[in-house]
């Protein structure tokens, strides 16, 4: 029988009144391994009452006590991130190095974190007009919600909640119901940090869960990764609502491959960027736009290479796991189908791929499509899937027009060695994350992480100063000291002197 996920409340598992689950699958063989409990409104609102509760002991609760909290969750996750990628692998299917580097780039903005007591201090001003001072501090913000997707389980929520804690905000993290279990690993971490119940919590569920949380009051910001048709309906819901929402959306992402590049390292790239995690990742490449005369040489590098790649079941020794439902793989298929239908050229075809694992696994294989162009479904779709399309251009010009005229804007590439290519293509590209030479240019923890166009809703970026910013509302105030003697009455308007 399989087990139930539950919700994380006050430091303990919390089952809620609601009956209704849905089942999670162990990707790499097709197989429920656990039902995780989808919240009713009422749940939710246990839920979101439990971090309001804790919010003033949490606020009030020194910096020096929050980052000691804080070094002892990283040092606890250090130690025994293998527990974390393995619940990962289970639910995911992604290759076990692969779930330990997420964990790693999600332990960055961990140990980025710990040093916000230099972030959080405010401005002063002494004698700003006679006897009054001026001063500024910034404060947290409340009960905020953080709704993460299912390709990073632990790297996502990551971004947000150790700054929303280390900033004196509570946290209520809606995970994905395909891999939910991370979520409740990391609370069990907290709560050994000595973490106070109620600051952390897992509210488990899918769109019931999600509309509670935007739109009930005792929520005052939300932070959200996923596709752009829900980043929209999340950014525009709890606005709506009164909040300050980031609502990070899809992809898709370009590579620009121009003809003084060395084609080996950018063949390399593709691989590396379109393939990886099985392209379920926002950051991953899914068009390689080919410059000039390069085209022909530079795709049968890629299909060379793509050949060479082992897919199979994560823990073994793989390259790229399955795909994370059979519904995801089917849909994916279809993409591959349509763009041969419309005529696209498929170089390297996973739909037959050779696998080391389950007959009943998620499977699609590393898959190359050439002679892409810009009508055609597997150009203009974010697929979320080892789908690589190749579009052939003549120049630069042509290459950045297309990157811009793209709807999508969060991450793209540009191979070269042409320092003056590379200088003009990173201020030119309307995108929000850029790499030169550079597949996967995801920022480091102290930078900030966020697209632009129909890849971000909102005016914030998450993680480094900007995410401080997010969680965090500035106050300003006036002092002023009286002498013994009585100023009198003065209706005017306050003026400096």
């Amino acid at each position: 029988m399989s087990t139930t996920i539950p919700h994380w409340v006050n430091n303990a598992e919390f089952a809620g009144s609601s009956t209704a689950t849905a089942p999670v699958t162990n990707p790499a063989t097709g197989e429920t391994t656990g039902r995780v409990a989808l919240a009713g409104i009422d749940d939710a609102r246990a839920v979101i009452d439990a971090a309001a509760a804790a919010y003033p002991g949490w606020r009030d609760t020194s910096l020096a006590k929050r980052t000691a909290i804080l070094f002892n969750f990283r040092e606890l996750l250090n130690a025994r991130k293998d527990e974390l990628a393995a619940i990962i692998t289970g639910e995911h299917g992604k290759v076990l190095s692969d779930a330990l580097g997420e964990i790693g780039r999600g332990q960055e903005v961990v140990e980025f974190a710990c040093g916000v007591p230099h972030l959080l201090k405010g401005g002063f001003t002494e004698n700003a007009s006679t006897n009054v001072d001026a001063h500024s501090s910034l404060q947290p913000l409340g009960p905020v919600a953080v709704i993460s997707p299912f390709n990073f389980p632990a790297m996502v929520p990551m971004w947000f909640f150790p700054i929303a804690i280390a900033t004196g905000n509570t946290v209520v993290l809606k995970p994905s119901e395909k891999d939910p279990s991370a979520s409740l690993w990391l609370a069990r971490l907290w709560a050994e940090a000595g973490l106070p119940p109620g600051v952390f919590n897992v509210l488990q569920g899918d769109k019931t869960a999600v509309d509670e949380l935007l739109v009930n009051p005792g929520i005052k910001a939300v932070s959200f990764v996923g596709s752009t048709p829900i980043a929209r309906h999340v950014y525009a819901t709890g606005c709506a609502a009164g909040k300050r929402v980031q609502a990070l959306g899809g992809a898709k992402n370009h590579a620009v491959v121009l003809p003084d590049a060395d084609l080996d390292v950018a063949a390399d790239a593709m691989i590396n960027a379109g393939f990886g995690s099985a392209g379920e990742r926002c950051m991953a490449i899914s068009v390689a736009v080919a410059v000039g005369p390069i085209a022909d040489e530079f795709v049968a590098k890629i299909a060379e290479r793509a050949a060479t790649i082992r897919t199979g079941d994560g823990t073994r020794d793989s390259d790229m796991g399955p795909l994370v439902t059979r519904e995801h793989r089917d849909k994916v298929i279809s993409y591959i189908d349509d763009g041969e239908t419309d005529g696209a050229k498929i170089v390297v075809d996973g739909r037959n791929v050779s696998v080391d694992g389950a007959d009943g696994g998620f499977w699609l294989g590393p898959t190359l499509i050439d002679h892409v162009t810009t009508d055609m479904s597997v150009y203009t779709d974010e697929i979320f899937g080892p789908v690589l399309a190749v579009v052939r251009v003549e120049s630069y010009d042509d290459a950045l027009r297309l990157v811009n005229a793209n709807p999508y804007g969060n991450g793209t590439a540009l191979f070269t060695n042409d320092g003056g290519a590379a200088r003009r293509f990173q201020k030119e590209v309307e995108v929000g994350m850029v790499g030169i030479n550079v597949a996967i240019p995801v920022p480091m923890a102290y930078y900030s992480f966020g697209g632009w166009k129909a890849s971000l809703f909102g005016d914030t970026h998450a993680h480094g100063v900007e995410g401080v910013h997010f969680f965090t509302r500035t106050k300003a105030v006036t002092t002023r000291w009286l002498d013994p003697s009585h100023g009198g009455i003065n209706l005017g308007f306050p003026q400096n002197a």
